[in-house]
């Protein structure tokens, strides 16, 4: 069993000191005897085996000679036995942060100590370990690091040159003349890096793609929901691997992970050139609308709204807002750098908030024509907002994508002039979170409401490398289709 190793030039003082224990009774003697014969007292020898103090280079020699072995055997860089090895893990358990902060006595390392009480300590001891870990990643842990990744977006004005510049060296690659990429242009690009297309009955249900690197291909649904793009699983399978992503480190990286892979997805479905300039020529004439954008490159409004966002500031030189709201009024996705206010938690995370009644997000699930955008103006405590919003749908049920602007900026936009008009005051209560007095009169202690808590709010994220993920499942599915001979 290999231990830890150690920064080169330094001596691993626990695991020499034990290799010198071992070897001492396998030689049959004492520490006096060993003491004797290099000229030092038994208990300096003891602090020595059990890795207290770091010998001089002499002084190994003579230990060495003593023991009758080459010096390099006491410098072996593995334990001499799984027993001894055993022993080593559990010294430096003991002597970590992790020891200390529990406050437990420490346990002496010694033949008295049965191998199998060494395994049941040490087992305990990575489970502590592991569930700190998993801790770390509680739902407070994931907002923090939703919070941390929206700020960085918002301080590039959600703008990534460098993924940018990924999508356009793919579609030089494979001569995309331009416009909307077709569903074969996306498999040429997988083509060009290497990648076979599966598509397949038995995917694993935890995940959108699975890709096989070792020979080369890429699984994919062979079915597809009703508003579902056949292109997306594939560049966003396609964009881990261009972007050299590995197995991420905590929530952070993971989350880092998924925005960059939905960037350059879309990237390459609404290339910037053709992009700027639809919309620089959409500006000119006062026609800006992401309705345009979707239909010209024939991508869902929601792809079109987030490309929207990631070109409107650095090319069009307006500040915008972004919005994904679930039916029941919670925020799911957000997005600005115009100066809105979202509602946020403590930790200042969007995620899960209520959104305000009157605001567009939640106005737009009230209106029976889901075929023509809707468009609204809303008086807020930072400012007016106009916002145009469609309503999806999906698995998890109804969801509106809204995307908006300051006041000042409406005049490039279609829909600029509608009459539809809010006030919020979130977040005030009195704005919508706290029901009209008669109500409250009506029927406050005569009511008990049964809430329906999403598992996601209750679990602690990520509970794998890959948050959701069924790593068995995923594995068996590769063995089952792995090619043979």
């Amino acid at each position: 069993m290999a231990t830890n190793p150690t920064p080169d030039g330094e001596i691993d003082t626990l695991l020499l000191g034990r290799r010198i224990r071992h070897l001492r009774t396998a030689a049959g003697m004492t520490l006096d005897e060993l003491g004797t014969a290099v000229g030092r007292a038994a208990s300096q020898v003891s602090m020595l085996e059990n890795g207290h103090r770091e010998p001089k280079l002499s002084q190994l020699h003579a230990v060495a000679a003593a023991l009758g072995v080459p010096l390099a055997e006491l410098l072996a860089g593995e334990a001499p036995s799984r027993r001894v090895a055993l022993e080593i893990e559990l010294e430096r358990a003991q002597r970590g942060p992790l020891f200390a902060a529990l406050k437990l006595p420490a346990v002496k390392v010694g033949k008295s100590l049965p191998t199998d009480a060494l395994e049941t300590i040490l087992g305990l001891q990575a489970e502590v370990q592991r569930l700190l870990t998993e801790n770390a990643a509680t739902p407070e842990e994931a907002r923090r690091a939703n919070s941390e990744l929206r700020a960085t977006m918002r301080a590039q004005d959600n703008y990534f040159p460098e993924l940018e510049a990924h999508a356009t060296t793919l579609l030089t690659a494979i001569d995309h003349p331009g416009g909307p990429l077709s569903q074969r242009g996306t498999a040429d690009i997988a083509a060009h890096l290497g990648f076979a297309l599966h598509y397949v009955h038995d995917l694993p249900h935890s995940t959108r793609s699975v890709t096989d690197l070792e020979n080369g291909r890429i699984y994919l649904p062979h079915a597809l929901t009703a508003t579902s793009d056949p292109r997306s699983a594939l560049l966003q399978a396609v964009a881990s691997h261009v972007l050299g992503h590995t197995e991420p480190r905590g929530y952070g990286d993971f989350l880092r992970q998924r925005v960059e892979n939905n960037y350059l997805a879309a990237a390459l479905m609404v290339p910037e050139h053709s992009a700027v300039a639809l919309l620089r020529a959409a500006k000119s004439e006062r026609r800006l609308s992401v309705e345009d954008l979707r239909d010209a490159y024939a991508v869902p409004y929601e792809t079109a709204a987030h490309r929207f966002t990631n070109l409107a500031t650095r090319h069009l030189d307006i500040p915008v807002h972004f919005m994904k709201a679930h039916e029941s009024g919670t925020l799911h996705k957000a997005y600005e750098n115009d100066g809105v206010r979202f509602p946020t938690d403590p930790l200042g995370s969007m995620e899960g908030q209520p959104v305000c009644r009157h605001w567009t997000a939640r106005v737009v699930f009230s209106i029976p024509d889901r075929f023509s955008p809707y468009y609204q103006y809303t008086d807020t405590p930072t400012g007016t907002y106009w916002c145009t919003s469609r309503v999806h749908g999906s698995d998890e049920g109804e969801f509106s994508v809204s995307v908006g602007v300051p006041f000042a900026s409406v005049r490039w936009f279609l829909g600029r002039e509608t009459t539809e008009r809010a006030v919020s005051f979130c977040p005030d209560p009195d704005c919508c979170r706290r029901a009209p007095s008669e109500l409250a009169q009506r029927w406050a202690g005569n009511s008990w409401p049964s809430a329906r808590p999403h598992a996601s709010l209750l679990a602690a994220l990520p509970t794998g490398a890959f948050p959701g993920v069924d790593q068995t499942e995923v594995f068996t599915f590769l063995e089952r289709h792995a090619p043979r001979g």
